[in-house]
């Protein structure tokens, strides 16, 4: 039988599927010789949480099948996934006995995670562990830990985070720390205290990457201003195209030259679109005008934001959308200083079209290579650019090590006595 070449069925295609071959391609060629370093999947949370038919149960939640959340073993290798940092999240404001034992417990089942799949996960704790996992077909797998408030003001467990493996901390999730403001609440300190600067320090002494998604301008001023090595935002958007607390203001981003630093740029829908954005703003109001129609009268509130909630249809995000974020940070930061920071199993299945689970990535890159992306920066983006950091943070941390011991220092004795 006759085959004619592919090349003549090409020419057969439509100009348009022709084209988006091509880009296709283009970022799979890419992400094949550079891992794809996903700053930010929640799988931890969500097995502990979502996963209700057995929380926390990591056997049940079996990645080799087809899963109810965005991540399984068939759908990262359609994405070409080559490095992960897995959120070892808790929330701040979780009643709970300790935001230590919670924290344990996350790390336990990340690392359960990772040890169940040796043939598809690998552990990794620096750059090259990465590029050796990527080599190997594996994903090098990190933890990254969302919160300061689990340290409980110990630098002395920071330190043992690190041992177990974690390496990034957010400096603060939702809520505001007493040595550091969070984006989304009150800014009692104005950015860092005294000893959130020592908590900089001593994660730049140990080869913690600093993460400032979820803090404050302030924070992020106070931080940059005292790093010694790269920060990351592992999941951040661009606060000019959305404004949202949660977003990264231009003045922060032109500064990132200076640190060299990476934005790993979001996918959750209220960040990347403005009108996601815009109709939960209306809703939050709306929330408010109807709790005071009918005080302490849950019910009667549940129905009326039910009505109101048929009436104004959620948006849906793009994966335009997301592209547009990166562009906007590589024009303002420099090709240098962005990357993708997902937030997957972080969104309750939440996302922009186009982006709906982990094997999606090589769509973002064809748009972004649409829109006249070399692959040169197509690899940076994917994940030189954080390998970079990643690889700062190691020799300077090899040389603080050098010059100063662990520090023994004290939320109470930088801060509390100085206030009193």
């Amino acid at each position: 039988m006759f085959r004619p070449p592919l090349a003549f069925l090409l020419l057969l295609m439509p100009v348009a599927a022709r084209t988006q071959d091509v880009h296709l391609e283009k970022a799979r060629r890419v992400l094949e010789a550079v891992p794809l370093v996903d700053g930010h999947n929640d799988l931890p949370w969500y097995i502990r949480s979502d996963f209700k038919e057995a929380p926390l149960d990591v056997e049940k939640y079996d990645l080799r099948r087809p899963t109810s959340g965005n991540t399984d073993l068939a759908r990262l290798k359609r994405g070409m996934v080559g490095g992960q940092f897995w959120s070892v999240y808790v929330p701040g404001d979780f009643p709970d006995s300790g935001y230590a034992r919670m924290q344990l417990e996350q790390i336990d089942i990340a690392r359960r995670v990772i040890a169940k799949y040796p043939d598809v996960l690998q552990p990794a704790f620096t750059a090259q562990d990465i590029w050796t996992a990527h080599a190997a077909g594996r994903i090098g797998s990190l933890l990254g830990a969302e919160g300061g408030h689990v340290i409980e003001n110990s630098l002395g467990t920071l330190r043992a985070y690190y041992d177990l493996g974690v390496r990034y901390m957010t400096i603060t999730h939702n809520v505001t720390l007493d040595w550091a403001d969070a984006a989304a609440d009150s800014a009692r300190h104005g950015g860092l205290t005294r000893f959130g600067e020592e908590v900089v320090r001593e994660m730049n002494r140990l080869g913690m990457l600093v993460d400032l998604s979820h803090v404050s301008p302030g924070t992020m001023s106070d931080v940059l201003n005292v790093a010694e090595a790269p920060v990351i935002f592992s999941h951040s958007s661009a606060r000019a195209l959305v404004d949202v607390p949660r977003n990264v203001p231009d003045s922060i981003l032109a500064r990132l030259k200076a640190n060299g630093g990476v934005v790993m740029v979001t996918f959750v829908p209220g960040f990347v679109s403005k009108k996601v954005a815009d109709r939960s703003a209306r809703r939050g109001a709306q929330l408010t005008t109807t709790q005071k129609q009918f005080p302490n009268d849950t019910a009667a509130v549940s129905r009326a934001m039910a009505q109101w909630d048929a009436a104004n249809p959620l948006p849906k995000a793009t994966l335009a959308d997301v592209a547009d974020h990166i562009d906007h940070v590589k024009k303002v930061a420099g090709i240098d200083h962005v990357g993708i920071g997902s937030d997957f199993d972080g969104t309750d299945n939440q996302l922009p079209v186009g982006l709906e689970d982990v094997s999606t990535f090589p769509a973002l890159l064809a748009e972004l290579s649409r829109r006249g992306w070399s692959e040169a920066d197509l690899k940076k983006l994917a994940g030189e650019n954080v390998l970079r950091v990643m690889t700062t943070a190691e020799r300077v941390a090899a040389r603080l090590r050098r010059e100063r011991p662990p520090s023994t220092r004290t939320i109470e004795e930088l801060d509390r006595k100085r206030a009193s």
